[in-house]
């Protein structure tokens, strides 16, 4: 699913590499917790991962794709098969909320029958399905996190990469999200999550990698943030 091998990425004027030396081989169905302090190399790990970058050295292999040699104009097809949550939500301030979980659908040129069959279903799935017609300023912060995780999750990708989906969230919601990223892993997509949410990784005993200072200092399965529990 996911092969990152001897991974390095340095930025131009940085004084340390923001990855140094990384490997890790992510399976089908795997659940990750990528944890560690601000600056530890999360995000940039994501990146390379969703090939909105490229290592300095080192492969990167996502999904059978070279993400070092992959041409650009076949890196969209490639994020087809991957969906994308964030902390800060972003929806389409201007779309209603079936609109904002449709639009990720309509890039993809998919057809207006697969739209209304399922886009319904991860209202559904998020349980917002009589919210369809709100606009997104008229939900809470916890309703606009399921909303990008409908989105995301809309085309049923292989690969949902997760960057602090809980960080604007209180400990309730937050709790809700991680359900609702359990469902979507038992049904068979992989997650790759980054968070700084110590009682959630602590709770969820998933996959927990650590990182610290662009390397990776611990890779647990069924672990807590802070080691085994």
């Amino acid at each position: 699913m996911i092969s990152i091998s001897h991974v390095t990425k340095q930025y131009k004027g940085a004084p340390r590499p923001a990855l140094d030396d990384v490997s890790i081989e992510i399976d089908k169905g795997d659940f990750v917790f990528l944890v560690g302090t601000s600056g530890s190399g999360k995000s940039s790990l994501l990146r390379l991962m969703l090939r909105e970058d490229v290592p300095s050295r080192g492969s990167v292999r996502v999904l059978g794709e070279n993400l070092v040699a992959i041409p650009s104009r076949r890196i969209p097809q490639f994020r087809r098969n991957i969906g994308m949550v964030f902390q800060d939500f972003r929806l389409l301030p201007n779309k209603t909320i079936f609109e904002n979980i449709a639009f990720s659908l309509e890039v993809t040129g998919a057809s207006r029958a697969k739209i209304a069959d399922k886009v319904p279903a991860a209202l559904r799935l998020v349980g917002l399905a009589e919210k369809s017609d709100r606009m997104p300023n008229e939900l809470s912060g916890g309703e606009q996190q399921r909303v990008a995780l409908a989105r995301a999750f809309v085309d049923t990708p292989a690969l949902l990469l997760a960057d602090e989906p809980t960080g604007n969230l209180d400990p309730g919601t937050s709790a809700e999200i991680m359900n609702l990223l359990e469902k979507i892993n038992a049904a068979g997509t992989t997650i790759v999550m980054a968070t700084h949410d110590r009682g959630l990784v602590d709770k969820a005993q998933k996959r927990v990698v650590v990182l610290d200072q662009g390397k990776i200092v611990r890779d647990q399965r069924g672990a807590g943030y802070g080691g085994a529990q």
